[in-house]
């Protein structure tokens, strides 16, 4: 099992994420995950401090699976906006795995099947504090 990388967020991001936690019930799909990768936050910055490569929430970012090469162009969301168009809920595995991470690293995606993918983080195409989209 590989070690998980580290993590940045940024305060808004957090407590917006807190808002979210508090609001649905601990037996949620996703719930317990999310307030573990929240919890293991190793820096929680403002949002003028992030750097442009670590996943936020809206950020559209660029993986690549390693076994298959195949490339996923995801956009980490809120639940009530994830499903069309790659955009993933933050309360879907891939989506808690994303949050924070930075260009380089790699994380391992539990997939259909009992199966576990190994994701690299590519490219953050879009990152809404570096756009400054800060009300999203």
């Amino acid at each position: 099992m590989s070690t998980k990388p580290s993590l940045i967020l940024t305060r808004l991001d957090v407590q917006r994420l807190e808002r979210l936690i508090d609001s649905l019930d601990e037996s949620t799909p996703g719930v317990l995950a999310l307030q573990d990768e929240l919890d293991r936050a190793e820096q929680v910055v403002g949002h003028e401090d992030v750097p442009a490569g670590v996943v936020t929430m809206n950020s559209r970012v660029h993986c690549r699976e390693e076994a298959s090469g195949k490339d996923y162009h995801l956009t980490l969301v809120y639940p009530k906006d994830a499903g069309p168009e790659g955009k993933v809920s933050i309360l879907a595995p891939i989506g808690c795995a994303l949050l924070g991470l930075s260009v380089g690293e790699q994380i391992d995606w539990p997939a259909p099947g009992g199966k576990t993918l190994k994701l690299k983080l590519l490219e953050v195409e879009y990152q809404p504090e570096a756009a400054g989209d800060f009300d999203l």
